[in-house]
């Protein structure tokens, strides 16, 4: 019998005894490398996280029931990590938005084990992947490397959303937000949800953004692919389907009576619009938005010129103006000095004058 078998025999039944026994397994099997930390003793209690009010509140209002579906999104640039959650008209909207208080490394996907990256991509969680022992509080493995990483060859192991807010590879959170994170992905699970899609991405997968950054940046064809699946996302309403050929994501393919192979060329019948023409599409709108990007720029440069160049006539004017009136100035203030020293010496004049007519008489 399996550990996590014999476990289960031993712990309560529902989410605790779930969330439990995947912990165990996850602790006898998991090896202590990335950014993970050992699992706390067998004897500590187990910590499943808290909802909270206002938050149970706001899923009323936006009429979806407690133990919905949910999906998780991540932008690296923002520093947030956002709880989709499913209404009964079966749309996903944003519950809730929580600022990520540390991630490792920079813009770009995780590569090799030891880079301290924090992974981008789409990723699965399961009940085996969440750690109500962790000694960061609350813990899941996101699921790196998935198949896509792995059919690039990227290496690495135990990536973790954790609370503790410090980060070697992994997206930290504190203990206080991890808590209730933990407990949404508690709550759908407990009401049939079997995997929750998390996506990582580098920003926001708008066309200004995509231009802004990846202008330039040789991972701009991967982010290319992420944008094809925020965009089927958004366009949906829900998770897409994903699937790997050919070292690429293809999204919502249609999988009848075909297989894919990460490490061969996807088939045409798979999913020819986001293979071929959605690449293709993809990357189009990207030098789109990155020359519209670029003549904004230019635009903006242009402007400020201009605006500088009316400011410095409009000083030169202003000076000059202020240049003319001191100068008149002077001349009326020696106008005034000239004409005080006229009158100051009138009177001595006058009397040289008198003095003068009275010897010619």
């Amino acid at each position: 019998m399996h550990l996590r078998q014999k476990i289960a025999g031993t712990l309560p039944r529902g989410r605790a005894g779930l969330l439990a026994a995947a912990a165990l397994a996850l602790a006898a099997a998991a090896s202590l490398c990335g950014c993970s930390l050992p699992l706390d003793g067998l004897g500590v209690l187990f910590k499943t996280g808290t909802v909270r009010a206002l938050t149970a509140e706001k899923m009323a209002s936006l009429n979806m029931d407690r133990d919905a579906p949910i999906l998780l999104r991540i932008y690296k640039s923002e520093s947030t990590l956002e709880i989709w959650k499913r209404n009964r008209d079966g749309k996903y909207a944003v519950l809730k938005t929580y600022p990520i208080c540390k991630f490792s490394g920079t813009l770009g996907p995780k590569i090799r084990e030891g880079d301290r990256q924090a992974p981008e991509g789409f990723y699965d969680i399961t009940p085996a992947q969440m750690n109500p022992m962790s000694r960061e509080y609350l813990a899941f493995n996101i699921g790196f490397p998935n198949t896509l990483d792995r059919s690039l060859g990227r290496t690495g192991s135990v990536v973790m959303v954790h609370g503790g807010c410090h980060s070697i590879g992994c997206y930290a959170m504190t203990d206080q937000n991890m808590d209730e994170i933990y407990a949404l992905i508690g709550e759908a699970f407990s009401g049939g949800q079997d995997k929750i899609q998390l996506q990582a991405f580098p920003f926001r997968m708008t066309a200004e953004d995509f231009a802004a950054h990846a202008e330039n940046n040789p991972n701009a064809p991967f982010w290319a692919m992420l944008k094809e699946g925020s965009d089927a996302f958004l366009a949906a309403g829900k998770p897409p389907t994903v699937a790997v050929c050919g070292h690429r994501y293809v999204f919502n393919p249609d999988l009848t009576g075909v297989a894919l192979d990460p490490q061969t060329p996807c088939p045409p019948a798979a999913a020819p619009r986001l293979v071929a023409e959605g690449a293709q599409a993809a990357m189009s709108s990207f030098a789109i938005a990155a020359a519209s990007h670029q003549a904004a720029r230019s635009d903006m440069e242009t402007s400020r010129k201009r605006t500088m160049a009316v400011a410095y006539n409009h000083q030169r004017t202003r000076l000059t103006a202020r240049g003319a009136r001191s100068a008149r100035g002077r001349a009326r203030h020696g106008l005034h000095v000239a004409i005080a020293a006229v009158e100051e010496q009138r009177p001595q004049r006058m009397v040289s004058l008198r003095r003068h007519n009275r010897q010619r008489l």
